[in-house]
């Protein structure tokens, strides 16, 4: 086992080398592909300025913040939906399923991420030799953007627990379509130092794609975060958790988020963020509600985004663990 989690920590720092761009380079703003991959997926993690590598409380969601957190599903069955009208009239919607495997071999999960882009006027040059002036109106087309994930996860050792994540992503403009194949590898790990644990993500791993014969790469990002308790403990009804997460994104310069989670009686939580290095958005703020019943837990999450010139987002998720 020791040798296992050694070659796959090998694998980790060789991927998350192959993230990092060389010397010299620096914004690279609008290079990458299949940006909606970007876009925050659940209410807890937008609240929380979009950290959440080292939550070990994930549930289901953790599909789309560490699949290695995945290891730690409490119970054997688990379900998010989360819903945001998003910029520009869009709408983004996410779904992901979680079933623990039998003797401990491992969770596995199903995860859906989808971006509406609504319906658009075409429109064509009235004068091919005055750009910009005048144009006909040739109807209406629709775009859209998804992936499709299936993820696994094993606890390797009682501190250690990686997760692998293989992502089917389209993008469609009314008739052209671009896909792609896309990996993502993560680990978290408890040092024993108090509730004090580290996690690492390789988001978007994958070959260029192309669209319309134009190639382009993929927003690859590397996230290493940390996170722990600063009131009570990880199953303390009342507790204060921070959490920060440093970004290392293909496409952009380093980021940093930041975000603080308090859970009341472990009923209701508040959470607020910041992400730094970012033109538009900054401070994220939310809150989240959960009722244990007589067979699991329900929950439901909000989370405000202020994308300042943009206006803001609300989005909302619904979990369930059984």
């Amino acid at each position: 086992m020791a040798r296992a989690v050694s070659r796959l920590v090998f694998v980790f720092v060789l991927l998350a080398c192959m993230a990092t761009p060389g010397k010299g380079q620096f914004r690279k703003v609008g290079t990458a592909g299949y940006t909606f991959l970007e876009i925050p997926v659940t209410a807890r993690a937008a609240a929380m300025g979009e950290v959440g590598v080292a939550l070990l409380d994930g549930g289901p969601e953790a599909l789309f913040v560490n699949p290695a957190l995945l290891a730690h599903l409490a119970g054997s069955r688990a379900l998010s939906v989360s819903y945001a009208s998003y910029l520009a009239e869009t709408s983004h919607q996410a779904c992901s399923i979680a079933l623990r495997l039998p003797r401990r071999m491992g969770v596995c999960g199903v995860s859906i991420n989808r971006l509406d882009l609504g319906e658009m006027v075409e429109t064509l040059n009235a004068d091919v030799d005055n750009p910009g002036g005048a144009y006909i109106v040739r109807g209406t087309y629709t775009a859209d953007a998804a992936a499709i994930g299936l993820s696994f996860a094993q606890q390797a050792t009682a501190w250690f627990a990686y997760g692998l994540t293989l992502r089917y992503v389209r993008e469609r403009i009314a008739v052209y379509t671009s896909d792609n194949v896309l990996v993502d590898l993560g680990m978290v790990y408890t040092t024993g130092f108090r509730s004090f644990r580290i996690g690492g993500y390789v988001q978007n791993f994958g070959v260029d794609s192309r669209y319309i014969g134009d190639s382009f790469k993929m927003p690859m990002v590397f996230r290493l975060g940390a996170a722990i308790e600063l009131l009570g403990g990880q199953s303390s009804p009342y507790r204060l958790t921070l959490a920060a997460d440093a970004l290392h994104p293909s496409d952009y310069s380093e980021r940093l988020h930041v975000g603080a989670e308090c859970w009341l009686a472990n009923v209701v939580a508040l959470r607020v963020g910041y992400k730094f290095n970012y033109d538009e958005d900054g401070l994220t703020i939310g809150c989240g509600f959960k009722k244990s019943t007589g067979r699991g837990l329900v929950g439901f999450d909000l989370a405000h985004t202020d994308y300042r010139r943009l206006q803001s987002v609300l989005r909302m998720s619904f979990c369930a663990e059984f």
